[in-house]
């Protein structure tokens, strides 16, 4: 019995002094996550963006050296590329100043058919034998190539960056984005691959559209690397038109439509435009959808010009898409966006019956790379 008491009496005591520590140390890790939490934080995010970063140098290194060693196994003079191809990688293009938007369509054209006719310079330069599609192709890598060297040297400049200044919101706002930088990183890294094969890529729905209607007629060049051909279909005329390939080109689609349109002083009923266009989340590849307006993407230079000419003849617009993930556009043409083909070319006929009457004309333009897809 006087066990039990002197037990007894202990407990409450105790049990004081278990609650007296764990006071104490809940106030000791409030005062540090107070004094201390945000640096501990910050050392947290650093570390995961270290390891991002490192994923983003292997990928650049790894980009680099593809496009090198492709180019070595194509030139047939034994000259070293790796200095030319570094340089390459550091082109930087300075868009034309905005400040007066007047003419600002002409001058964006014009900086980038500059940029563009340097890139293929500098390819002949390397491969003096190369044809046409050989250059398109290789193109299309170093500038894949470049957009992984880019990407990396934004993330770890914002990285350095918080570093230095142990600033929270700035490694926070890096943090926040890096994995939708490392989705579109790692489809610039499939995107070498297909262009080192000269594989159809996402991008080239549109054109391989337009080259199963086009099929067995006879093909002329509209625009620069522009082709195009003269089609029936449900008892129309249908003029349709494409990138020139079977090498990595987007063609002047906004250039051949306008050149046919003034040819035919706008007798044309309407204009149908096949592109890619990005999915949201929980939508599948390769869905059809359709919509008005011009889908042709890019810096805007060749939708300016087909919505000027089509409001100058006042032709109506349509818009078929089809959509993709960000990762499907520079990759390697998945199944289901390929398989999207037949529904699409139903669609066009769908609105030719119903929008336009027998005998009229129609032009119907795919849009985007045509890479791996012949006329």
């Amino acid at each position: 019995m006087d066990i039990q008491s002197t037990f007894a009496s202990q407990t409450p005591f105790q049990d004081n002094i278990v609650a007296v520590i764990l006071q104490v140390l809940w106030l000791a890790f409030f005062a540090l996550y107070m004094f201390y939490g945000q640096k501990i934080q910050v050392k947290i995010m650093l570390k995961e963006i270290e390891a991002s970063l490192f994923r983003l140098k292997m990928m650049r290194n790894r980009g680099r050296e593809i496009t090198i060693s492709t180019i070595k196994s194509i030139s047939k003079s034994g000259d070293d590329p790796t200095e030319r191809i570094d340089r390459l990688l550091e082109h930087v293009y300075i868009p034309p100043v905005n400040l007066d938007p007047s003419g600002i369509i002409r001058r964006l054209e014009h900086l980038i058919n500059v940029r563009d006719f340097k890139f293929k310079e500098e390819v002949k330069m390397m491969i003096p034998d190369a044809d046409d599609a050989q250059i398109n192709n290789l193109t299309n890598m170093i500038e894949a190539a470049m957009a992984l060297n880019q990407i990396y040297k934004i993330v770890r400049h914002y990285y350095l960056i918080g570093k230095k200044t142990s600033s929270f919101y700035i490694i926070l706002q890096l943090q926040m984005i890096l994995p939708q930088i490392m989705m579109e990183t790692k489809a610039y890294a499939r995107a070498l691959v297909a262009f080192k094969n000269g594989q159809p890529i996402g991008d080239g729905i549109g054109p391989l559209i337009a080259a199963r209607l086009m099929r067995g007629s006879e093909l002329y060049e509209i625009a620069e690397d522009t082709v195009i051909g003269r089609v029936l279909m449900e008892g129309r005329v249908a003029y349709v038109l494409k990138a020139k390939g079977p090498g990595g080109n987007v063609g002047k689609p906004g250039e051949a439509i306008r050149q046919l349109l003034e040819e035919k002083e706008g007798e044309i009923s309407r204009i149908i435009i096949i592109d890619a266009a990005q999915k949201f989340e929980g939508e599948k590849p390769g869905e059809v959808i359709e919509g008005t307006g011009v889908a042709i993407g890019g810096p805007g230079v060749d939708k300016y010009k087909v919505e000027e000419v089509a409001t100058k003849y006042k032709i109506p617009l349509s818009a078929i898409l089809i959509k993709e993930g960000i990762g499907d556009v520079v990759s390697t043409m998945r199944k289901e966006i390929a398989d999207s083909v037949n529904d699409a070319i139903d669609r066009i006929k769908r609105i030719i019956r119903e929008t336009t009457k027998e005998g009229d004309s129609v032009i119907i333009a795919g849009i985007g790379n045509t890479i791996g897809i012949a006329q």
